[in-house]
């Protein structure tokens, strides 16, 4: 096929897709010296009542970046500072459709060391109460579907690595597919152990 020549499969995917506003928003990932991470027990939409990162929508109307609200969400949050040099782009979600209602594109942030805990001084405000968990507990928790299956599990491969995951929502069940996946070194050292105990 030459390079004018059109390719009908590559917008295949827009085919019946909803017109819907659309929103960006970060999730920041916060872990402290107990490999605990920082979550919210939401009190309003979205996911009344479910477990989430802290994060909020980006101010991108104003001209702010995923970085800068990323900051500005954990200071509103949590009462903690950072700077750039604490956090990492480690991924990044795309949602079509979720919950019928808008597109998301959803920046994930990692804590680049360990918090301390005690620095955290807002554990209620008005968007739910912050809580402590150790990781291996948050698959336990009443997380919203798409976190359960997709975002937690990822995140979690890809502590110190980088993934982009696109999240099909029209369909029921929703549908996924990464496109980009570097695991983080935990995980590539355990993949390489599960390896070499398989010979």
């Amino acid at each position: 096929m030459s390079a004018s020549e059109p390719n009908d499969s590559l917008s295949a995917h827009l085919d019946g897709a909803p017109e819907l506003p659309f929103k960006l928003a970060v999730l920041v990932y916060l872990y402290d010296h107990e490999n605990r991470i920082l979550m919210l027990h939401r009190a309003k939409p979205p996911n009344p009542l479910m477990h989430s990162p802290i994060g909020g929508k980006i101010e991108f109307h104003r001209g702010e970046s995923p970085h800068e609200c990323a900051l500005r969400e954990i200071w509103e949050e949590a009462g903690v500072t950072l700077t750039y040099d604490d956090i990492r782009l480690f991924g990044i979600v795309s949602e079509r459709a979720y919950s019928g209602e808008h597109h998301w594109m959803i920046y994930l942030f990692e804590s680049t060391a360990p918090i301390d805990s005690r620095a955290v001084t807002r554990m209620q405000f008005d968007e739910g109460h912050l809580e402590w968990i150790p990781v291996d507990r948050v698959s336990q928790l009443e997380l919203p579907e798409t976190d359960r299956r997709v975002m937690w599990p990822q995140a979690q491969r890809h502590r110190g690595g980088f993934f982009m995951v696109q999240i099909d929502c029209t369909k029921h069940p929703f549908d996924f597919r990464i496109v980009e996946s570097a695991p983080g070194v935990a995980d590539s050292l355990n993949e390489t152990r599960r390896t070499n105990a398989s010979h």
